[in-house]
């Protein structure tokens, strides 16, 4: 009898160990799949009924779990699961709901794992809504803003590569938009609003795809303001006084706008030699007479790591983009670093004024003579002749060479059916016509593809490395020449040229 008592009493003492092990719970829940906990059930039930697209089910499971147990060490995991199921159901609404979940989730644990894949989650959301370079940028600019915020604030996480190569593809699109209102404004030749957009999308995407289309239309819009100013009259009448421009401030406009195209197209050659637009701009730089510069090996080997990286857009996914709402980023880099930072942009008001001040010789910042210096309101001088009445606008403190000052658009031309202002100048015309004659020996855009036919003198080679003293002159020469690129390296980088390039002109 009292050995079936102490028996007995065995057996409850290990059934009682067995229980209490039973609702200890496990170290690594995780990796216990066997475990009955309530809470890890609860957590299983609704990933199996995500597996199953049940996202209603699975979303009312995770919330009974986190609020029947508060302190459960799947808490984190639940709140986050509770964004992925309204990620996976897709739809514009579920999408915002998923957005929100992820936010409440880096709020409340901003400093798990976790946290940078909920970020990267957030980009993406904004990604798959983003629409072609043409339409409404809202989720791509949203998106850009994502991606940077994962790299800058969680820049040890493994997802940042992902990240870096998803912004580079966003910025794609961005520069694409950029690219495409600043050839709007110069095809209307209002070249300051176009001049501000092109070099504002340089600053900051400098790995866009065109970018070298991009450089050679601001080197144009640079070359369309001084047929603009060429074209200027000196003197024009006004009431009560005329109002006067002296010659030497045009040929200071003038000298300066040559100057900017010039260090356009340099740049073209020394940033992207291996793109298509590099033979372009060195024909542009010898018809202003200016000298060609040389790029450097490491410049042609990361342009041409660059191009490289880029896939070429297939028939199929052409055909594809017609009807797809989102846009084709094949040709986004594959190399470099994204753009974090946005530099300051440029507006189309600070380039009419730094091209005054610089004609004017006055130092940067110097703004409230402009008027003063650039329009002399005195009589004009017995010598001078009587402005005509039908002469063309003059040049005024804060507008562009060939911008009216009345609405800062360029001067319209007469259409086919609209009867030609007699006061009013196109930007070649002359005054006994009022009709446009392009001076032949002047070198503007529209009579670009002529002067490109005519021979032109070797221009000079620019090195990069100036000379020093006359000591070390020679040891310079030798590290400038084995650092440049030669014509058989550039020759074999390049690649083929696209066909049906065409060349752009104002109108």
């Amino acid at each position: 009898m009292s050995r079936r008592i102490s028996f007995i009493a065995v057996l409850s003492l290990l059934l009682a160990i067995t229980v209490a092990c039973t609702n200890k719970k496990s170290a690594n829940p995780l990796a216990n799949v066997g475990s009955k906990q309530p809470d890890k059930v609860l957590f299983d039930k609704a990933m199996d009924a995500m597996k199953h697209n049940r996202f209603e089910v699975a979303r009312m499971t995770l919330q009974t779990l986190i609020n029947t147990y508060p302190d459960s060490e799947y808490i984190a995991r639940a709140k986050l699961a509770v964004g992925d199921s309204w990620y996976a159901e897709g739809g514009t609404a579920s999408l915002e709901q998923a957005e929100q979940e992820y936010r409440d989730f880096i709020t409340f644990f901003p400093n798990m794992p976790e946290a940078a894949e909920a970020q990267l989650k957030i980009a993406n959301i904004q990604y798959q809504q983003m629409e072609k370079a043409d339409r409404d940028y809202t989720h791509a600019k949203r998106a850009e803003d994502e991606y940077r915020g994962l790299i800058m604030q969680f820049p040890d996480s493994k997802l940042v590569p992902e990240a870096k190569q998803r912004l580079l593809e966003v910025q794609e699109v961005l520069a694409d938009r950029e690219f495409g209102i600043g050839k709007f404004y110069y095809m209307r030749m209002s070249y300051p609003a176009s001049i501000a957009r092109l070099k504002s999308m340089m600053d900051k995407y400098p790995l866009y795809s065109r970018a070298d289309e991009a450089l050679y239309l601001l080197g144009q819009d640079y070359e369309g303001q001084i047929a603009l100013v060429r074209a200027r009259p000196t003197c024009i009448k006004t009431s009560p006084q005329p109002r006067c421009v002296s010659e030497q401030i045009k040929a200071n406009m003038i000298e300066q706008l040559s100057k900017s195209a010039a260090e356009t197209y340099s740049r073209i050659i020394t940033r992207y030699p291996i793109m298509d637009r590099a033979d372009d701009a060195k024909k542009r730089l010898a018809a202003l007479h200016q000298p060609i510069p040389r790029p450097t090996k490491a410049a042609v080997a990361r342009n041409k790591a660059e191009d490289e990286s880029r896939r070429e857009t297939t028939t199929f996914g052409k055909l594809m983009s017609v009807v797809k709402k989102g846009p084709v980023v094949d040709q986004a880099a594959k190399v470099g670093e994204p753009t974090l930072e946005d530099p300051t942009p440029v507006s189309a008001r600070e380039v009419v004024q730094d091209t005054t001040r610089q004609a004017l010789g006055m130092p940067a910042g110097d703004e409230h003579s402009l008027a003063a210096d650039v329009v002399n309101s005195g009589p004009p001088a017995a010598s001078d002749p009587t402005p005509r009445s039908d002469a063309a606008p003059a040049v005024s403190a804060g507008v562009s060479p060939g911008v009216s000052p009345a609405n800062g658009q360029p001067f319209a031309r007469p259409g086919a059916g609209a009867a030609a202002d007699p006061n009013e100048l196109t930007p070649t015309a002359t005054p006994e016509t009022g009709l446009r004659t392009p001076d032949p020996n002047e070198l503007t855009p529209t009579n670009q593809a002529a002067a490109d036919q005519q021979p032109l003198p070797p221009p000079a080679q620019v090195n990069e490395i100036q000379q020093g003293p006359a000591g070390s002159a020679a040891a310079a020469g030798a590290d400038a020449s084995s650092s440049l690129a030669s014509d058989s390296e550039l020759s074999s980088s390049k690649k083929k040229k696209k066909k049906g390039i065409k060349k752009i002109i104002p109108f």
